[in-house]
């Protein structure tokens, strides 16, 4: 039997105490057959995604930034302190304390095996740095186990709804309970080899095994059977972390690759801006699991299963048939059987029960990006759910009332279906004319919008907005006819090509215009102007005799025009002392619903809140605020289908206006910034019946009530004074 080292009296230890020479080199033997496997593995699976489609954006950009700031998001765990404290300490313990006892065990490999064996050198696992060593691994483990420990009590004692689906199988359970013997069996060894080596002083570092020595011993263990029972453990300990080592790349736990990789190659923009389409007509989306590009199927297999994405998705909280993760993890099931046995392809998407996602379930998708903003390793749900959009769109599997909004768009370019010449009616009501941007220059291009244009509650918006202009005496225009629908919400339900029609005519109205900055009415039309359309390359669909226009150019690639929602244009005026508010003209008690295409998509929260307090109004904020916020149900489409939902998100959503805000009842309106969002909420407030409860307004009406009462005001001193 090996003796415990004791060179020169400095602290040390023995690797492989207790073990012979024939087991050592059993166990170099095991090893390397591990590794071997775990490298064919991770072979097999990066090959895999060398057979996806190439990806349109490119991922590998600035690696070394790209990995620096993926390293900082993994580390700091930041993603999964979102929303939840009890998960992001949890996966915190368990990932410091894994990375530790890795880079542990790797510098103890270096030194056995190539410090000292291959250069021959005297081993530096010694004295200071072998007592600093184990009380980090101590200290570092026990963080380990005790992360796992939450683990354990969540999904099994709380059960926690989140970790439960038709996804979950053995290979989760397998998972958690190998690391938890890992890090158990390994504190249980080390007490076992304290006891049985004496207690070396020294290894009172090892506070962990210390004790676990001192409870055996007080169990009646005597030193001689420890040391018997340590080859017993030191074995099962082995074995069991090189199992481990071998199944990575084959399970569950090839996401601690997989995940990191997702983070590194993640687009910045992902979501706000989608992938284009090639101008070859016979190029296919989602015809099969082939047409995914790598991202997209690394996205799968960077899924955890932690289910954050069905957490937050107000499809699924309103009983509509979609779970984020069950799509990305239907996908992966379906790619993983497909490639093992060779069987007969399915359709990717389709109305009907033969394919591997349904229809009805994309369709439940409101692309309010919820899914992805929760995500802890960064899966781009949208450009999936997009892709298999856009081949029910090829298959014509597209509801009724969605096939309706695309031809009155075609034919109108609007998806009212009114007359084009009819777009400027809103404006007869006014005081004052609104000038044609087409014929003289202006300071701001306002973009109206389909919904201020034709809806009779938003033509109300827009005359607040066109007043609120006016008042601080700004040069503006509107297209008139010549604007059409933006395209932003069609192209997420999957028409593509009709999309790409909208962005030619509109940039060529834009270059055919003199201005400065353009304004949008609709987050949706501000996210597609901003994050979109400069990144549509013209040029290749410019010779389509399709395509009705002829501009050949990226627009506005380098920023030179600035796109604005109003909100920050107005915010604007309103700093610079345009506008007369004192910010006590209004007394009402408000809250706000942050618009996803505005908040979620483009991170402009405080513009809206900053024109509410402006008009001297109490602002109440909901729980489910900012990032956090809760989709009106009219994004993705959603505005233009019919679905058996219970509740709506518009009545979930105001019911938590009313009594989840720290004002509760005592909230007297409804504040929203976008014109679908007004219109949802309008339905909403009917069909939950909220009516004598609250209303909704729009800020821009805010504004305008607040500018009249300051001017009723400023009268009524005129009057007293005369």
């Amino acid at each position: 039997m090996n003796v415990l080292v004791q060179a020169g009296d400095q602290p040390s230890r023995d690797t492989f105490w207790g073990i012979s020479s024939e087991g050592e080199v059993l166990f170099y033997y095991l090893a390397a057959v591990a590794i071997v496997v775990f490298l064919y593995g991770l072979y097999a699976r990066f090959s895999r995604y060398a057979e996806g489609d190439e990806d349109p954006f490119d991922r590998l950009d600035d690696l070394g930034d790209r990995i620096v700031d993926a390293a900082k998001i993994v580390l700091s765990n930041e993603k999964q302190f979102n929303r939840d404290l009890y998960g992001g300490l949890m996966h915190s313990f368990i990932l410091w304390g894994f990375l530790t006892l890795f880079i542990a065990t790797s510098i103890l490999a270096f030194d056995m095996d190539v410090w000292t064996k291959a250069l021959g050198r005297d081993s530096f696992w010694v004295g200071d740095f072998y007592v600093a060593y184990q009380f980090v691994v101590d200290a570092m483990g026990l963080l380990f186990v005790v992360g796992l420990g939450m683990a354990i009590y969540r999904r099994y004692w709380v059960r926690n709804h989140r970790l439960w689906g038709r996804h979950t199988s053995f290979e989760d359970d397998l998972f958690v309970w190998t690391l938890f013997a890992l890090g158990v069996g390994g504190f249980l060894l080390e007490g076992v080899r304290i006891l049985g080596n004496g207690y070396p002083e020294w290894e009172i570092v090892s506070f962990v095994g210390w004790g676990i020595a001192m409870t055996l011993e007080a169990a009646g263990v005597e030193q001689s059977l420890a040391a018997s029972l340590h080859w017993w453990g030191w074995w099962s300990h082995s074995l069991l972390a090189l199992f481990f080592v071998a199944w990575i790349p084959y399970a569950k736990p090839f996401h601690m690759l997989s995940s990191f990789a997702n983070v590194v190659t993640r687009d910045e923009k992902a979501g706000r801006r989608l992938p284009g389409v090639p101008a070859d007509l016979d190029a296919t989306n989602a015809e099969s699991i082939d047409d995914f590009t790598w991202k997209e199927l690394l996205d799968q297999d960077a899924c955890t299963k932690c289910g954050r994405c069905s957490a937050v998705c107000p499809a699924k909280a309103s009983d509509r048939p979609l779970d984020p993760r069950n799509v990305i993890l239907d996908l992966k099931r379906y790619r993983e059987d497909r490639d093992a046995d060779g069987s007969e392809p399915q359709p990717i998407v389709a109305d009907g029960g033969t394919s591997v996602i349904d229809a009805g379930t994309m369709e439940s998708c409101m692309a309010c990006m919820a899914c992805m903003d929760a995500c802890p390793v960064e899966i781009e749900h949208l450009n999936s759910f997009t892709r298999m959009n856009r081949q029910l769109v090829d298959q014509g599997d597209v509801q009724s009332s969605m096939q309706e909004v695309f031809q009155n768009v075609m034919q109108n370019g609007n998806t009212f279906g009114d007359p084009a010449r009819n777009r400027g009616d809103w404006t007869d009501e006014l005081g004052f004319d609104v000038p044609d941007a087409r014929e003289e220059e202006v300071e701001y291009l306002w973009y109206v919008g389909d919904f201020p244009s034709y809806d009779e509650r938003n033509k109300k918006v827009a005359r607040s907005l066109a007043a609120i202009l006016k008042e601080a005496d700004v040069s503006f225009g509107i297209l008139f006819e010549d604007e059409k629908y933006d395209g932003n919400d069609i192209r997420r339900v999957g028409e593509e090509f009709l999309y790409l029609e909208l962005a030619g005519h509109h940039v060529e109205s834009f270059e055919a215009c003199e201005f400065e900055k353009i304004v949008c009415t609709d987050p949706h039309s501000y996210n597609t102007f901003e994050n979109e359309y400069p990144e549509v390359d013209f040029e290749e669909f410019a010779d389509d005799p399709m395509m009705p226009f002829e501009y050949d150019e990226h627009w506005n690639e380098d920023g030179e025009v600035d796109v604005l929602h109003w909100t920050q244009a107005v915010e604007e005026l309103v700093t610079e002392g345009k506008l007369d508010l004192n910010g006590d003209e209004l007394d009402y008690t408000v809250t706000y619903h942050d618009p996803c295409h505005l908040g979620r998509y483009n991170d402009e929260y405080e513009a809206p809140r900053e024109l509410i307090r402006a008009t001297g109004c109490e602002l109440s904020e909901m729980p489910r605020n900012r990032a956090d916020s809760f989709c009106c149900g009219g994004g993705g489409g959603g505005l233009w289908m019919d679905f058996e939902e219970e509740p709506k998100p518009s009545e979930e959503r105001l019911r938590e206006a009313l009594e989840d805000t720290d004002a509760g009842a005592a909230v007297e309106k409804f504040v929203v910034a976008c014109p679908m969002c007004m219109t949802m909420y309008e339905d909403g407030r009917k069909t939950g019946g909220f009516e004598e409860e609250i209303e909704v307004v729009d800020v821009a009406e805010l504004i305008v009530e607040a500018i009249d009462a300051t001017e009723e005001a400023g009268l009524a001193e005129e009057t007293a004074t005369v």
